[in-house]
């Protein structure tokens, strides 16, 4: 009896034995792969230049990982995702274009995804573009994702959230980054808050006793001011002849205007049958400011509007000279004098260009 538990003892030390080596063995084992698979994440990768990815919205890190290790940019795309289920982690990745760096290391990438580091792109609206201008920009830009085709200016600030409101003026020019695929709608909710702000601006620092009383009034007269300006020096004082004709309540005869109101009937150049046709915006036949902006102006158009250069001069034409300026009178014998001479110049023009182009076909 004493002999068979003397067996017993041996054979339970020697087993216990056995387990403590099985478990330093699973230890040590469980070592090396976990410092192979943290070698494999921090290491570079092998892709030798720049690549690019295009990241759908709600594509999983596997998804991703697999493509990267396709195109060679990742060595083993299994092992980074055994490292990160070793580590607890569950990155996501936001949608979007990405530029990863040649031998990029798995963390560094994962790191851009999470981060949302991606490729942004550009669209530029200029000073002085009607709205559906920047509807067509939109609409001809293939990295945005569109959802107001079809859909009448109405129903595209329905669609932003302002039922009811002209969009005329409404949306700040510039030039907006966004990341591939941005719906139209966000970029357009981002010109919308930016001209909120500028006009808000703007009307804050306005000069005392303007004959307007409205920030949309300013922003009327500033989208003209944009329309008629060449020169950004000349700003402040077309505006403050725009100004000094409300307050005598002369109509403000601005050819803009006109065009505007003609809409798709405009040919390229205004004809006096265009001058006396009524539109709600021709400021030719009706008085005061049009119904709503004629365009989308810049800042200095915005603070031209409200911070006029009123210099007693009533009215102003082309120079004719080609560098944009214009000539300001305070009486209309001087300025039909400057009409005058603008248009002698226009014909001077006109037939130097007829000579140059009879000259050209002569001699070819």
């Amino acid at each position: 009896m004493a002999e068979r538990t003397t067996r017993m003892r041996r054979w339970l030390r020697r087993a216990g034995w056995a387990g403590v080596v099985l478990v330093v063995l699973l230890v040590a084992a469980a070592t090396i792969v976990h410092d192979q698979l943290k070698h494999e994440y921090l290491s570079s990768g092998p892709g030798a230049s720049v690549s690019r990815i295009q990241v759908a919205q709600g594509a999983s890190v596997r998804a991703v990982l697999a493509r990267l290790e396709g195109e060679g940019v990742v060595h083993n795309a299994r092992a980074v995702l055994w490292y990160l289920r070793l580590l607890g982690e569950r990155p996501s990745v936001q949608a979007g274009t990405y530029e990863i760096p040649a031998h990029a290391s798995p963390e560094q990438i994962i790191t851009m995804f999470e981060e949302g580091k991606v490729l942004l792109e550009q669209l530029t609206v200029v000073e002085g573009s009607t709205f559906a201008d920047f509807l067509e920009l939109l609409a001809q830009e293939p990295d945005v994702t569109h959802t107001l085709a079809g859909k009448s200016a109405a129903q595209v600030m329905a669609a932003l959230g302002h039922p009811g409101e002209s969009p005329e003026g409404r949306f700040f020019p510039d030039t907006y980054r966004f990341a591939a695929n941005t719906a139209d709608t966000v970029i357009l909710g981002m010109a919308y808050e930016k001209m909120s702000e500028a006009l808000a601006a703007a009307w804050s620092a306005r000069s005392p006793k303007l004959p307007f009383d409205s920030p949309t009034q300013a922003l009327t007269l500033a989208s003209m001011v944009e329309k008629e300006a060449q020169l950004k020096s000349e700003r402040t004082r077309i505006a403050g002849v725009f100004v000094a004709r409300l307050r005598k309540g002369m109509r403000l005869q601005s050819d803009p205007t006109v065009i505007y109101g003609l809409g798709a009937k405009y040919d390229g150049q205004i004809h006096t049958r265009d001058l006396l046709t009524d539109t709600p915006y021709n400021s030719y036949t009706r008085a005061g400011l049009p119904p709503t902006p004629i365009a989308l102006p810049g800042r200095e158009s915005l603070m031209a509007a409200v911070e006029p250069d009123e210099t007693g001069e009533l009215y102003f034409v082309a120079s004719g000279l080609g560098d944009g300026a214009h000539h300001f009178s305070k009486t209309l014998e001087e300025h039909n004098s400057a009409v005058k001479a603008y248009l002698a110049r226009l014909r001077q023009q006109r037939a130097a260009a007829h000579a140059a182009a009879a000259g050209t076909g002569a001699h070819p």
